[in-house]
């Protein structure tokens, strides 16, 4: 089979797959009401329940059954999730829901929410008040006062050094800090990311600012049907501007220098080799979130989502090391291990379903954490508005599929992750 044959008909595969997923949702969201903005010290014993009850659930929460591989024993993360990024399924997770300090993984949002609004050859020359109020002892990637950078430039800062002087900067292009975060907020409300609380735009820590496991994976799946969100995440290395100086002859110049990405399964450490497979996401680090972690890799035609939170064994690299043992995990347990829940939808893509619907949870001998049904939010029925970059406009009318009117259009899920890959090779 050709290249492009075996492309269209993964594609359709997976559209197919998705819509199904969304045909069987059922029931109304069941969210913890009002949940705190304060993280608590241990999963609280009400947690949301959106992408299914299980996920609801404190402790490890998988279907052990003949065949499926045992999870690593020396996970110490207090949250995390394993997903199938384009079927949605949660193969397996721990406190999925758990709020917590996110860190600079709630770039990804913040990336989701602010990158469609600015051409990336836009240039912005930086003013004082650009700058005014990123953190101390912000991860920085070094820009100044009075220098002029491109949008694409920026976002090389935000992704490869977590630079939240490119955070703030941007955000003064987007109308401010405080535009910026009710933004972020009102799009995780949007990605039916209930658990996130956006104080600050870089994740910096701030009190009452939270979000889960299950929340970044959900800014993570958004951002990757960006073009754009995809390059940034996945780049190792970039040429950054530097600072404009006089030579010797008395003439203004600008040099450059290098950055490298320090999200270390991408780029690699002495303790800790690339992940086979991996392209992005997302890692951060702070005295309240501890590290944290968001990484997409493709293996054997599979493309999987693994979020860590907080690993309690300090050790240098443990989050990266936590994730990598997840993925392997990952790989060898999908097609295999009955999901625990789902990774839902966006709201307006969201469709209402007139049947109960089969739940995600797997009830089966040999499960971590107890059982139950999986409770699926259902949002009102819209018009795909292409939030996200997760809009539906494919419906199946006797077997075959139809584009919808209304202006909506299909999920973009060819994912050019194996050719990100090979370059890097």
């Amino acid at each position: 089979m050709s290249a492009p044959k075996k492309t269209i008909r993964r594609s359709l595969l997976v559209a197919s797959a998705t819509l199904t997923s969304l045909a069987l949702t059922a029931g109304p969201v069941l969210a913890a009401p009002s949940p705190s903005t304060s993280p608590s010290a241990t999963p609280p014993a009400n947690m949301s329940t959106v992408g299914g009850a299980r996920l609801g659930q404190a402790g490890t929460q998988v279907n052990l059954a003949s065949g499926v591989p045992v999870l690593p024993k020396d996970l110490t993360a207090r949250s995390w999730i394993v997903s199938d990024a384009e079927s949605g399924e949660v193969l397996a997770a721990h406190n999925a829901h758990w709020r917590l300090a996110p860190a600079s993984t709630l770039k990804m949002l913040f990336a989701d929410t602010v990158l469609p609004k600015f051409p990336s050859t836009t240039e912005h020359k930086v003013v004082p008040s650009d700058l005014a109020g990123v953190g101390a002892g912000s991860s920085m990637v070094g820009i100044k006062e009075g220098e002029t950078y491109t949008v694409h430039d920026l976002w090389l800062g935000v992704f490869l050094r977590s630079g939240n002087d490119a955070v703030h900067v941007l955000s003064a292009m987007n109308d401010g800090v405080k535009n910026t975060v009710a933004q972020m907020n009102e799009h995780a409300e949007e990605l039916q990311a209930l658990d996130t609380h956006v104080v600050s735009p870089d994740g910096y820590d701030a009190e009452g600012q939270v979000s889960s496991a299950y929340d970044l994976t959900l800014f993570a799946r958004s951002g990757l049907q960006k073009k754009d969100f995809r390059e940034y995440c996945s780049t190792v290395t970039a040429k950054f501007p530097g600072e404009t100086k006089k030579n010797k002859k008395g003439k203004k110049v600008r040099g450059s220098f290098e950055i490298q990405n320090t999200n270390r399964l991408l780029s690699g450490d002495s303790d800790i080799d690339v992940y086979q497979g991996i392209a992005g996401v997302k890692n951060g680090n702070t005295t309240n979130a501890g590290a944290t972690f968001t990484g997409v890799a493709e293996r054997g035609g599979k493309v999987l989502l693994v979020t860590v939170m907080n690993p309690e064994k300090n050790e240098h690299n443990e989050v990266y090391k936590e994730t990598a043992k997840l993925f392997d995990w990952g790989f060898k347990a999908a097609g295999k291990v009955e999901p625990v829940g789902e990774l839902v939808p966006p709201k307006s893509a969201a469709q209402p379903s007139a049947q109960p619907g089969a739940t995600a949870s797997g009830e089966a001998g040999g499960a971590v954490g107890g059982g139950g049904s999986s409770a699926k939010p259902v949002a009102s029925a819209t018009a795909a508005s292409g939030s996200g970059g997760m809009g539906i406009a494919l419906a199946i009318t006797g077997g075959v599929l139809v584009l919808l009117a209304a202006g909506a259009y299909l999920v973009n899920r060819r994912w050019p992750l194996p050719d990100l890959v090979r370059r890097r090779r």
